[in-house]
């Protein structure tokens, strides 16, 4: 059962340094949608909203029946509040872990679940929830924590962060995360493939030891990228993801849709032109060059294709056919410079 906290995102859980910033109903209303739509997808599990119990208890019935079994001095303890004692608490974050204790104790009475799962930066509410099916219930529970996927520095994954990967592939697209994933720190990759990926003990292994001996191939890198974009997009997504990471690194895009473009170059600027244009005035239309001197420069000197095509004529025309389905025109120079045409 994946509970998501339709209620609790409405308080949302202390943060170790400071108050997360309150969001409207009808924002946590569609999140909770979008994460029930994904689990369902592609975990297959049950999803359940914290909100549709929580929202007809009074603040009388709320303190008579679930405050009165925390003691201040207890609630105080737990690190999450102890870490914001100087910099200072509200109440409404004070009894954040009340709310999920009382969650655990719901889908304890109701769904007969005696196992809560999370991260480890979730401890402190498992075990209220635990203590309070004791107190109210006078049963056994059980929690299981997990270590939190961090970067290199420790800081954990998530929008809060500012470093979020979706599920989602309209969020973060297939391409996106194989991008992120192959260039991923060398440090942090073996790790990642046992929390992420179902490799076997030895895969792994072998892994380890090839990024070890030859880490320019970033072979334990691009097995990531595979087990993941596969188990979340599937083999399509990831085969269309590894085809544009291949037209990017070697310059050649006319197999590419015009879709694919857009996502390939999203945050590019594109630039209208039209076609029938001589290359050297063209290149200037696009912002490739300042002047008719340095873009024959480029041109000489091998630095300029088109689509992946080296172009060495000053005469060359640019005509519709350099047009990927008449509508994007890529221009290299050198071997970062992109610029995006688009057909008027």
């Amino acid at each position: 059962i994946l509970l998501v906290g339709g209620a609790t995102g409405l308080i949302g859980d202390p943060k170790p340094t400071s108050e997360r910033p309150m969001i409207s109903k009808e924002e946590v209303e569609h999140n909770f949608k979008g994460l029930k739509k994904q689990a369902e997808e592609i975990f297959g599990f049950e999803v359940v909203n914290n909100f549709d119990w929580t929202k007809d208890i009074n603040v009388i019935d709320f303190l008579r029946d679930y405050g009165k079994y925390f003691n201040v001095g207890y609630m105080l303890g737990k690190d999450k509040v102890r870490s914001r004692m100087e910099s200072g608490i509200t109440y409404a974050e004070f009894s954040y872990m009340i709310l999920q204790a009382l969650d655990f104790m719901y889908l304890y009475e109701h769904r007969n679940c005696v196992l809560q799962v999370a991260g480890s930066d979730q401890w402190g509410n498992i075990t209220s929830g635990i203590e309070l099916i004791r107190k109210k219930l006078g049963k056994e529970a059980y929690g299981m924590v997990m270590p939190l996927v961090t970067d290199s520095n420790g800081v954990k994954f998530g929008k809060t962060e500012g470093n979020a990967l979706w599920l989602d592939k309209n969020k973060t697209s297939s391409y996106q995360l194989y991008q992120y994933l192959i260039n991923l720190e060398d440090n942090m990759i073996i790790s990642y493939l046992k929390m992420l990926t179902f490799l076997s003990k030895e895969e792994i292994l072998e892994l380890e030891k090839k990024n070890h001996e030859h880490p320019e191939l970033r072979e334990a890198h691009k097995a990531l990228a595979r087990e993941i974009i596969t188990d979340l997009h599937g083999k399509e997504s990831y085969d269309k993801a590894v085809m544009m990471s291949e037209a990017l690194f070697t310059g050649k895009f006319n197999n590419l849709s015009k879709e694919e473009i857009l996502e390939l170059f999203n945050g590019y600027d594109k630039i209208k032109v039209m076609s029938n244009k001589n290359i050297v005035d063209f290149l200037i239309c696009m912002g490739v060059s300042t002047s008719k001197r340095e873009a024959r420069e480029f041109i000489t000197g091998n630095a300029i294709s088109i689509n992946g095509e080296k172009i060495t004529d000053i005469e060359y025309t640019i005509s519709d056919k350099d047009f990927i389905e008449n509508k994007y025109i890529i221009i290299r120079r050198g071997k970062k410079n992109y610029y995006i045409g688009e057909m008027e």
